[in-house]
């Protein structure tokens, strides 16, 4: 008997032909957007250098935002860079704290990066304090000194292209914006934050699994922790699916107190996906998915991948009754402008986004059932509507067949199937 492990329905019979013509397709979109990364790394390159170096004077009428922060990168032997964008060889930690300018001289959203050292702490962002942790109880102290009354974390992890400074100022303007009080824990991984270093930054992401795992399981094995909630971007959303299949691989299942996963904008290979979260188990914390068609920066993603659509650029209407059904919210963010011109950044850039994760993004319930998308999330319809955002997780049940309903519900559900017409479905 011969039996197949192959994707059911899928042939081989003009398979090469048509990936050669998506693949041809995918370059000529991906043009413009590559020249509008060179772009985008030139204006970066004029960035001011060594902002992590701290104040020497606290600065007054600002906010403080203080963060533990948790990373894989080599350390570098400027403390104005902290770490560098090699790989490391343990997982080092400290406290970082960052100084926001007043919301008067400043729009949610933005990251107002030093124009020159010193920072303007009344218009920029400025590192006020930068303290090494150096075992597990100065992590405790941390975590008890900045935790809320419901003892939530909030664990967030950065995308491609960014550097341990890009990711610490992010995290923070995410914070403060979000005016969650959650104590925010940042992992960064070996990016070098260069638009060039996809491969490089994707194998980092890859290199960095074991240690964000380490990481989660830290916080949920601690009893001061009541409640964990992930926020992923782009390429570390498949970092963070990744870690949390290892984790429900280690653990037997993933721990509740991991309640709550937002991906935005997630680079990660549908077919990838599935199996990601086909392998975390049936008790899976409740995931969130922003969405974006617009999303240029996926594009050359998918391109760079073979033609594959990825999560975070796909219309994902169709099977947002089956997401409902797994305890999945689709938030598609095509219609939201932001001064990113790839469309890659609206879950920290756009004010409705931002606030919307403020709503939720402290382990706050988003479970499915039979409200509606507006009322999971905390928003009215009518509200959220004017924002020129699209609900997705409201589409008619209709939009799927049955029969393909329960196929979909059988591979993201069930631990294994039988063979049928010489396939196992994987």
């Amino acid at each position: 008997m011969t039996g197949s492990l192959s994707h059911p329905g899928r042939v081989a019979q003009g398979y090469r032909r048509t990936t050669t013509i998506a693949t041809v397709r995918y370059a000529c979109k991906a043009v413009p957007v590559l020249v509008a990364l060179s772009l985008a790394a030139s204006g970066c390159a004029s960035r001011a250098q060594e902002v992590l170096r701290p104040l020497a004077v606290a600065p007054i009428g600002t906010t403080r935002v203080t963060m533990l922060v948790a990373t894989t990168r080599k350390p570098s032997e400027d403390p104005g860079k902290l770490f560098s964008g090699d790989r490391g060889t343990a997982i080092s930690l400290n406290s970082v704290d960052v100084s926001i300018p007043p919301d008067r001289n400043r729009k949610i959203g933005e990251v107002q990066w030093p124009s020159r050292m010193p920072p303007n702490p009344q218009k920029e962002f400025a590192v006020t304090q930068v303290a090494r942790v150096q075992s597990e109880g100065q992590a405790l102290d941390w975590y008890r000194a900045n935790r809320n009354k419901k003892h939530q974390v909030i664990i967030f992890v950065h995308g491609f292209n960014n550097t341990y400074a890009d990711a610490v100022f992010r995290f923070a303007q995410i914070v403060h914006d979000s005016g969650t009080d959650a104590a925010p824990i940042l992992f960064t991984w070996p990016s070098r934050g260069r638009v060039f270093d996809y491969l490089y930054d994707k194998e980092s992401a890859n290199y960095s699994r074991r240690a964000l795992e380490d990481l989660i399981l830290q916080a949920v094995k601690s009893p001061d922790v009541s409640d964990v909630t992930i926020l992923a971007h782009s390429m570390g959303g498949w970092l963070a699916a990744e870690a949390l299949r290892g984790v429900a691989m280690r653990e037997k299942s993933i721990p509740a107190k991991v309640k709550n996963v937002v991906l935005a904008s997630p680079d990660i290979d549908i077919d990838v996906f599935r199996r990601q979260f086909t392998e975390m188990g049936p008790k899976r914390p409740h995931f969130a998915i922003l969405t974006s068609k617009s999303d240029k920066a996926l594009e050359v993603s998918g391109w760079l991948s073979g033609g594959v659509k990825r999560l975070g650029g796909s219309d994902l209407r169709p099977y947002a009754p089956l997401f409902n059904e797994l305890g999945v919210s689709v938030i598609d963010t095509s219609a939201i402008a932001t001064n990113d011109p790839l469309g890659h950044n609206a879950f920290a850039e756009s004010p409705e986004i931002v606030r919307l994760l403020g709503r939720r993004l402290a382990g706050q319930s988003l479970d499915g059932g039979q409200a509606s998308a507006a009322d999971q999330i905390g928003v009215s319809a009518a509200n959220f509507a004017g924002s020129a955002a699209r609900l997705a997780v409201a589409a008619p049940v209709a939009v799927i067949s049955p029969e393909a309903r329960e196929i979909l519900k059988e591979e993201l559900s069930s631990d294994g199937a039988p063979i049928k017409d010489g396939q196992i479905a994987y």
